[in-house]
């Protein structure tokens, strides 16, 4: 009987479960070829620590493991229903709850290796982190895309730890009680963008005004394995600053409040990256919680084992 300890977390709303104890040995090498590793031969993990029947579609999970980089706390893979991610905004705000609860952290700051590169994290003292997430970038403005019914829409693509279309030109109301027909929609929006030609593209956020006037905008998140991000999304709301700061919308250091599908939000800001001009340094700031402390058993015997 083969067992695997997790912590379980919520990121205003969204769910992380961290492997803390029992994951794969990815043996040695960058975090990137211990992620390429963890994809062709631990996939059977992966999905069985997120999906049925010790999980569900909507987790997130968190691969501990030790840094290449002394300078970094630890290493990490974010996973979810259907593969691993590049980076995960609201998986590391998890992790970081997730090690103050075990003792491994006290409050101040921390350094991550992820497969999207190094992301440096602050503990604070009231269940928040903040998140200065990978350099993030607008690759394409203004994108005409074409769906059924002959309706064309636009929208950008941009980098934010994962790639994003990001897009007003909806017509929906973003209300959690619209959840299906939004779910529905960004499914035929993501098909159309990979028969365009844009199939590295797996996140679709949606934006709207704020249902609060705490905040300056609302976001529905279409993530890569069907379901919908319940947190305002760290890597989302990345790739938004993203186009705001090109556009000229918001300056460096000033305040973004971005809202969730459920009301959650995140305090989001920038910084120029003072390695290339075109990219901006995003800084991701929200509550995490920690739901349940869990063993996982592995019985050779159970046809459903993984």
């Amino acid at each position: 009987m083969k067992t695997v300890q997790v912590i379980d977390s919520h990121t205003e709303g969204e769910p992380t479960r961290v492997v803390v104890v029992g994951g794969p040995e990815l043996g040695e090498g960058s975090i990137s070829e211990k992620c390429d590793r963890f994809v062709t031969e631990f996939d059977h993990f992966r999905s069985a620590v997120i999906n049925e029947p010790r999980g569900s579609e909507i987790l997130v999970g968190a691969l501990l493991m030790e840094p290449q980089s002394k300078e970094c706390l630890c290493g990490v893979i974010f996973f979810n229903n259907v593969g691993v991610l590049g980076m995960c905004g609201h998986g590391t705000i998890g992790l970081m709850i997730t090690l103050a609860h075990l003792g491994r952290i006290q409050p101040g700051r921390h350094m991550v290796e992820t497969p999207a590169g190094i992301v440096e994290a602050e503990l604070h003292t009231d269940h928040s982190v903040t998140v200065w997430n990978v350099p993030s970038f607008r690759e394409i403005k203004n994108l005409s895309l074409e769906i059924s019914g002959g309706k064309t829409i636009r929208g950008d693509i941009a980098w934010g730890g994962n790639w994003f279309f990001l897009c007003e030109d909806h017509g929906f109301e973003l209300l959690l009680s619209n959840q299906k027909e939004l779910t529905d929609f960004t499914i035929e929006v993501r098909n159309a963008l990979h028969d365009a030609g844009y199939p590295k593209v797996d996140h679709i956020e949606l934006f709207s005004p704020p249902s609060s006037i705490q905040a300056d905008s609302r976001n529905f998140v279409f993530c890569p394995g069907g379901v919908y991000d319940r947190s305002p999304c760290g890597t989302g709301t990345s790739a938004k600053l993203a186009c705001l700061a090109e556009e000229g919308k918001l300056k460096p250091g000033q305040t973004w409040i971005q809202e969730s599908i459920t009301g959650t939000t995140f305090q989001a800001s920038y910084e120029e990256d003072p390695r290339n001009k075109n990219r901006i340094i995003p800084k991701i700031r929200g509550k995490a919680f920690i739901t349940a402390e869990t063993t996982l058993f592995f019985d050779e015997q159970d046809p459903l084992g993984f």
